[in-house]
């Protein structure tokens, strides 16, 4: 999506006319953290920490710490550095790329859509049972595979059906994003979060699934009941709510749809759902990881591609246009680790280790937990990208969490957390400011309308790193 959102204002004449609303580019935000690192090799003095191998993993030696020559940056090394880091991260890009290939296939045979089309016309009468099971079916997507920008879609499917229900824009809105947003927050098996972060931190791929379960359906059910109390409200009192783009006359195409599963579409979820099975089964057995995980959908997408009868031609460019989608967010990643070879070739990743270990060593360790959840909050502020914002934060937040003695596993929950909220509130978030510009509703309406619910689940997040630090959260 453009980094310019574009929204319409109403002229006195009535006339409608496009203003452009700047918003953070995400790669001019990267290269200047990039340039505030190469400044900051010349500034912080040079140091390092012995690692050794424990269970397998790179682990420091916390009475090591000794300072070195300085190894400061130039100028051609900082710009070296971006090719250098999309290459160290090049097996992670390429893992986003293929997933959004997936996503391109599976879109083309129409499956997702119709499923929706169909769920929603079948519930058109059950109002109780709408929002709950349609926020479980994105919760399940954003858990499960990180579904964010592939909601958008639905957003203008699921706004007629709730005003046709007696509920409002909002209400539909809310359907989608806050959905997405409680599985994108608890990362069941999200791979472009919980899985990047782990990988990154040298955890079992998806390990410590069971505490997120139950924070996934904590948090889907506070979701559910903040929008299902607030639709009801609307429901008795239609003018307390707010219908911005859109008016009732809106759901009648989607009510009267034709649309139904047909026998390829019903093959192609019970292929899809197979597939998460044995990927369970392959990353518990025998501890698969990306390259496991990527080919996995590989031979699902060709499976799903034959099931819904697409051409070969058909097939290959739907997977390219899929993977094109989420070049920007692969970028991105490359981007982020530029930040981190600048630090190590620098040599001052340790040196910031040890002055923050030692600024905060007689510190209760339950609070370096909670500043370490509102330091990743402050960061998905100014980087949005989960994935992104995974590579440039876990490096540095695994090792500090071995020298305050944090099991790493409660440094990616605390990630994954902080990532999901900001998601459906900070105004940096491309996902939530491009759903909000469909449904017509302004930022600061829905800022002011989500935010007892994010505070709400701030507080469970809070909770829940502190819980998982006390209960030493793990494998390890």
């Amino acid at each position: 999506m453009s980094q310019n959102a574009r929204k319409l204002e109403v002229t006195p004449s009535g006339e409608k006319m496009e203003k452009k609303q700047r918003k953070i580019n995400v790669f001019a935000l990267l290269l200047g953290i990039l340039l505030i690192a190469t400044i900051l090799t010349y500034l912080v003095p040079a140091g390092e920490y012995t690692r050794v191998e424990v269970d397998g993993r790179t682990v420091i030696d916390p009475g090591t710490f000794k300072w070195k020559d300085a190894t400061p940056v130039g100028p051609f090394e900082m710009i070296k550095a971006v090719h250098t880091g999309m290459v160290e991260a090049a097996n992670i890009v390429f893992f986003v790329l293929i997933i959004g290939g997936f996503f391109g296939v599976l879109s083309a045979t129409g499956t997702v859509d119709v499923l929706i089309t169909t769920m929603a016309r079948k519930l058109s009468k059950r109002e109780k049972l709408l929002i709950p099971i349609m926020m479980l079916f994105f919760a399940a997507g954003g858990s499960l595979m990180g579904m964010a920008e592939e909601t958008l879609a639905y957003i203008p499917l699921l706004i007629p059906l709730a005003l046709a229900l007696g509920f409002d824009t909002l209400t539909g809105t809310a359907m989608v994003l806050l959905g997405a947003s409680a599985g994108f927050t608890t990362a069941v098996m999200n791979p472009f979060t919980v899985g990047i972060a782990q990988g990154i931190a040298e955890l079992p791929m998806f390990s410590g699934i069971g505490y997120r379960l139950v924070l996934f359906v904590i948090v889907y059910l506070v979701s559910v009941i903040f929008v299902y109390r607030y639709a009801m409200k609307v429901k008795k009192n239609p003018s307390i709510g707010f219908y911005g783009n859109y008016s009732k006359e809106s759901a009648s195409e989607l009510l009267n749809s034709t649309a139904k599963l047909t026998t390829k579409h019903k093959l192609i979820l019970t292929a899809f759902l197979l597939n998460y099975v044995v990927l369970a089964f392959g990353v518990i057995k025998y501890q698969w990881y990306i390259t496991e995980i990527a080919a996995l959908f590989v031979a699902l997408t060709v499976v799903i591609g034959l099931i819904g009868r697409l051409s070969v031609d058909k097939m290959v460019s739907s997977f390219t246009s899929g993977s094109a989608a989420l070049i920007g967010g692969a970028l991105v990643i490359g981007l982020s680790r530029a930040t981190l070879v600048v630090l190590n070739q620098g040599s001052i990743v340790d040196s910031m280790l040890f002055g923050i270990s030692e600024a905060i060593k007689d510190v209760p360790a339950y609070l370096s937990v909670i500043g370490m959840y509102n330091f990743q909050a402050l960061i998905h502020f100014i980087l949005a990208s989960g994935s992104g914002h995974a590579m440039l934060t876990m490096p540095i937040m695994t090792p500090l969490a071995d020298l305050l003695n944090i099991s790493r596993q409660t440094a990616v929950l605390s990630f994954s957390f902080a990532d999901g909220i900001g998601n459906i509130i900070f105004p940096t978030a491309g996902t939530l400011m491009a759903g909000l510009a469909i449904a017509g509703i302004p930022w600061t309406k829905w800022a002011k309308w989500v935010l007892p619910l994010i505070l709400i689940q701030y507080v469970i997040g809070l909770a829940a790193v502190v819980i998982a630090y006390l209960t030493g959260y793990g494998p390890f």
